[in-house]
């Protein structure tokens, strides 16, 4: 299995996880020039831009590690450009959950950062 088909099984595997906590997957692998977001969501009162992230083992660190300030920089821009192309005014209660997935347990990270 490639790595975009490992992704795409283990961010089909946090949707359900997220669906089985309440949320509602609007999308899934939202794409543009600036970026992707793995999945979109709402959460209770919340516009969710949640990136999943998997490994193995630790081997190669945890997998909340390889979620640096630039990659949160392209998530934070890319949910920019959802909003604007849905349309959504700025002030929409937003915020950025991760998804970690290490071997085969999942910890859901809720306002894991800011987006400023």
């Amino acid at each position: 299995m490639n790595k975009r088909e490992t992704g795409s099984r283990y961010e089909d595997q946090a949707a359900k996880f997220l669906e089985d906590k309440g949320y509602i997957i609007l999308e899934k692998n939202f794409r543009c020039k600036l970026g992707e977001i793995d999945l979109i969501g709402k959460s209770e009162n919340y516009l969710c831009f949640i990136e999943v992230k998997y490994r193995s083992d630790s081997g190669h660190g945890y997998p909340s590690e390889a979620i640096d300030y630039r990659k949160q920089k392209r998530i934070i821009n890319s949910a920019m450009t959802y909003m604007n192309l849905h349309r959504l005014p700025l002030d929409t209660p937003c915020r950025f959950d991760v998804v970690v997935i290490l071997n085969q347990e999942f910890k859901l990270i809720i306002n894991a950062f800011e987006g400023k």
